[in-house]
């Protein structure tokens, strides 16, 4: 479920309404022609999200839950900050450079749920639950504002590196990812956004091995010690639609669909392999407003 909660809905909020203000539909004979008011660029803004998603039961099941989910971004004092599922994060360089480009650089907090509840398949929940853990770090990264479709889209390269406190795997989650976000008009963005995740030990043992207790109590084999190392490739597709007619303010509808494949011991534990699926597919729709 941990994916999820980082490539959902809540990402379509931080690529779907982070573009420019929008002051003129697209000439449906070229690329977007599109005008900038500069004030609406510098001012604060904040958008609150609210949906419903369907995601896997556990990072690795082939059984699909349908839970709620929310986001909030914005921007105060020229300071960018967004949730993507549970994880929060601050742009602490505040910045607009005239040429488009940015750095990207600041904290990060992540709350996971994997294996904490809503699990379907009874040889994986008769292993046990686990406990919640509190993972921080953060990120850095380069974006650039007017690529190929217009002066507003937006392709940005950003890595972000978390560890968990909490002692619950005590490992590290680290996540390059690239993005690439464009206005069709006034009320259409999309966007899309394709990333990798590199596990440490503790996070493959603590999430995927079955120990001999394990293995009699739900009948999967053991799978003892699994090794970290690249968890899983992703690919997401983002739409927003402004209902209120703006992309800039208001009311907006807004999708997310998104597929991963787990790698490596990951993908081979029979967590996977014989009770769930390498194959991991996500999707969430909601509203949001934009003040």
């Amino acid at each position: 479920m941990t994916q999820i909660l980082r490539l959902s809905l809540l990402a379509t909020l931080s690529l779907g309404i982070a573009g420019p203000a929008l002051a003129q539909e697209a000439d449906p004979r070229r690329a977007p022609r599109i005008e900038v008011d500069a004030a609406a660029l510098d001012r604060d803004t904040i958008t609150i999200g609210g949906g419903v998603g369907f995601v896997p039961s556990y990072e690795g099941s082939n059984d699909y839950v349908v839970i709620p989910v929310g986001a909030v971004r914005g921007k105060v004092k020229g300071f960018y900050f967004e949730t993507r599922g549970l994880q929060l994060s601050v742009d602490a360089v505040r910045d607009h450079n005239p040429s488009g480009i940015n750095i990207l650089f600041g904290p990060v907090v992540s709350i996971n749920f994997n294996r904490t509840n809503r699990i379907v398949d009874p040889q994986v929940r008769a292993l046990g639950e686990r406990r919640t853990a509190i993972e921080v770090g953060g990120y850095a990264g380069i974006s650039k504002t007017g690529v190929i479709t217009s002066a507003y889209d937006s392709l940005s390269v950003r890595v972000s590196y978390v560890r968990d406190i909490t002692g619950v795997h005590d490992s590290y989650v680290l996540t390059p990812m690239i993005e690439y976000g464009t206005p069709l008009n006034r009320r259409t963005y999309v966007g899309f956004a394709a990333s990798a995740a590199i596990a440490g030990d503790g996070y493959a043992q603590n999430y995927f091995a079955v120990d001999a207790a394990g293995s009699i109590a739900s009948g999967l084999p053991v799978f003892a010690r699994p090794r970290g190392g690249l968890k899983n490739y992703s690919g997401t597709f983002l739409g927003n639609y402004a209902l209120s007619g703006d992309l800039k303010q208001g009311l907006q509808l807004f999708t997310v669909l998104s597929y991963a494949r787990l790698q490596g011991d990951f993908a081979r534990s029979p967590i996977t392999s014989i009770a769930g699926s390498a194959d991991q597919f996500y999707g969430a729709v909601g509203i949001g407003y934009t003040f």
